[in-house]
């Protein structure tokens, strides 16, 4: 799809970035993958529009921008719900909807959830890839646009498209009320903690610390102590990672962390709920729930048929709230 449009940002709300499904395959060079936080969320925007889930999205994260339209395409905004506006009438979350060129589209009021997936029909938003992603990494100023956060004036170019399908996601519940639960599995280096560690990860409610970032989340909440001194040998990590200091206070990796890692990883929080971390938001509340291997399996299996059936059974435009 040729180049034929912009979308010119006015106000670029907290935290806007391009983001894919992530720069993988360069982790051994140092590279960190990145992309979208909430993968659900990111894969079921471009659907409503009728790209390939890898299509690159903007994310906005708690508030939002406000952006002109400057080609005919197709929209969906996916993930947390805002009041949303597109030349001037109401538009919702979780349904395809066209704009002319030359609309205003306004991000307005959060209602629930953190980070919320705009996709423009036509392949996304078509910056440059950079090592085969237009992922941005704000800390090594890699992909996106200039490898950074959007900001007033930029244009980040798009295809026009005459129309798209008039999808509609069914059901969303993914934007979390200020707290999810999340299931966890040990983690590699499980046998460096006590009962004790365990005990009071999976048994109180952590607050997310207002230092945390794409990074990670910082948890506040009682000290995981650990059963044995010293540190293992640095090895890759993973999103999801829950990772202990010294000190005991957890941390939970998330799409922008490093590479590898040497602080003991009591678990790891399973895949299908990570995209209900992504809806959370500094001060906001994590509770951990212990799993096995097979309930995080069919926890994942459940997580996408139900993104599935939303792929497979579209409906008619209108409220999805």
């Amino acid at each position: 799809m040729s180049l034929t449009g912009w979308l010119r940002i006015v106000r670029p709300g907290l935290l806007t970035t391009v983001q894919d499904l992530g720069r993988w395959s360069h982790q051994l060079e140092a590279v960190p993958v990145a992309g979208a936080m909430d993968a659900y969320s990111h894969r079921l925007a471009n659907h409503l529009v009728g790209n390939a889930p890898e299509a690159a999205t903007l994310e906005v994260t708690l508030i939002g921008p406000e952006l002109v339209v400057d080609a005919d395409t197709v929209l969906a905004v996916a993930g947390a719900d805002f009041d949303l506006t597109c030349g001037g009438a109401a538009v919702f979350s979780g349904t395809a909807f066209e704009a002319r060129r030359g609309a205003v589209l306004r991000f307005g009021r959060r209602h629930l959830g953190a980070r919320a997936y705009l996709a423009v029909a036509g392949g996304g938003i078509l910056t440059p890839p950079v090592l085969g992603s237009r992922a941005t990494h704000t800390v090594s100023h890699m992909g996106g646009l200039e490898g950074r956060a959007l900001a007033a004036g930029d244009a980040l170019p798009v295809a026009a498209v005459a129309s798209g399908p008039a999808n509609r996601a069914r059901g969303l519940t993914l934007p979390t009320g200020g707290r999810a639960r999340l299931r966890v599995m040990p983690g590699p280096q499980e046998d460096w903690f006590g009962p004790r560690a365990w005990q009071a990860l999976t048994s109180v409610s952590f607050r997310i610390s207002p230092r945390s970032n794409r990074m990670g989340y910082r948890l506040e909440g009682p000290p995981l102590e650990h059963a044995r001194s010293g540190e293992p040998i640095s090895e890759p990590v993973t999103m999801g990672a829950i990772q202990v200091p010294a000190a005991g206070a957890p941390i939970l990796l998330m799409a922008d962390r490093q590479t590898a890692g040497g602080y003991p990883k009591i678990g790891h929080v399973i895949t299908a709920d990570l995209c209900l971390a992504a809806q959370l938001a500094p001060g906001e509340f994590i509770e951990f729930d212990r799993c096995s291997y097979r309930e995080a399996v069919a926890a994942l299996i459940a997580r996408e048929r139900e993104l599935m059936a939303q792929m497979t059974h579209p409906r008619e435009g209108g409220a999805a709230r």
